[in-house]
């Protein structure tokens, strides 16, 4: 996980992101698509704290990379809109991820890979319950 988490930061560090603003990034392109999106939408879908995902939502703003505007019927509501910019990105970062993916699985069978995908998984509900 460290050593994942490291390369995606390498990688993403020419694109002036790091790994969670760029996971952040595709969550809301990818949602966007399907209707107005929040704050507290990314705050549950990363289990972030609410002044984490301000940090990070504002940098990103910043970066022109998502705009904020408020919602008629709530002035506490602010929807989360993507700039080209971000969906420019996303391309960019897609094709880094699907590198890094071939790196990680060089060598390996369809067999390992399935076995490992379906024992990560049980571990993981492990954990849930």
């Amino acid at each position: 996980s460290h050593k994942l988490k490291k390369r995606m930061n390498a990688n993403m560090q020419s694109l002036g992101l790091t790994g969670m603003q760029c996971r952040v990034m595709h969550y809301i392109l990818v949602k966007y698509a399907e209707g107005p999106i929040y704050q507290r939408d990314v705050e549950s879908a990363f289990g972030l704290s609410r002044s984490t995902a301000t940090g990070i939502l504002q940098l990103m703003e910043k970066n022109d990379l998502i705009v904020r505007k408020s919602v008629t019927s709530d002035g506490r509501l602010k929807s989360l809109i993507p700039t080209e910019k971000a969906a420019h990105l996303d391309e960019q970062i897609g094709e880094s991820l699907r590198q890094t993916e071939q790196r990680l699985t060089r060598g390996l069978s369809s067999k390992q890979l399935s076995m490992f995908l379906e024992t990560i998984s049980h571990m993981s509900a492990n954990l849930d319950g």
